[in-house]
């Protein structure tokens, strides 16, 4: 049997204009980080995608405090993944009357973060 961990918060951007290779490089960063700091990164962090990461994990926080009422100082990003979303099709025209393709990726961000309870220590 599976027990589910109630703990947990997830928040989704589906159809985000940027290759999933690129993303992963973001969300690599941010794994396992409180969520503060997490935030603080991606606003000084030099890829244009950041922005779009750190709308994830704001709402993410948000469904923390208004679903679940978790204390956002406890939270971490747990998991951060990237997949892939639908892919434009477009043509370039190429000489003697040929065309190439190009293909403009969308990508689909998941963020889960999860509460870590404090230990209180009794003497």
């Amino acid at each position: 049997m599976v027990q589910k961990n109630n703990t947990t918060v997830k928040a989704i951007n589906k159809n985000v204009r940027s290759s999933p290779r690129k993303l992963a490089l973001v969300l690599n960063y941010i794994k396992g980080r409180k969520v503060d700091l997490a935030l603080r990164d991606l606003e000084f962090t030099r890829k244009r995608i950041a922005k779009d990461v750190s709308k994830t994990v704001k709402s993410a926080i948000s469904n923390a405090e208004n679903n679940h009422q978790y204390d956002i100082d406890n939270l971490f990003v747990k998991e951060a993944y990237v997949g892939k979303s639908i892919v434009m099709k477009r043509f370039r025209p190429r000489a003697k009357g040929r065309a190439s393709p190009i293909k403009k990726p969308f990508s689909r961000i998941t963020i889960i973060l999860e509460e870590k309870k404090e230990k209180k220590e009794s003497k």
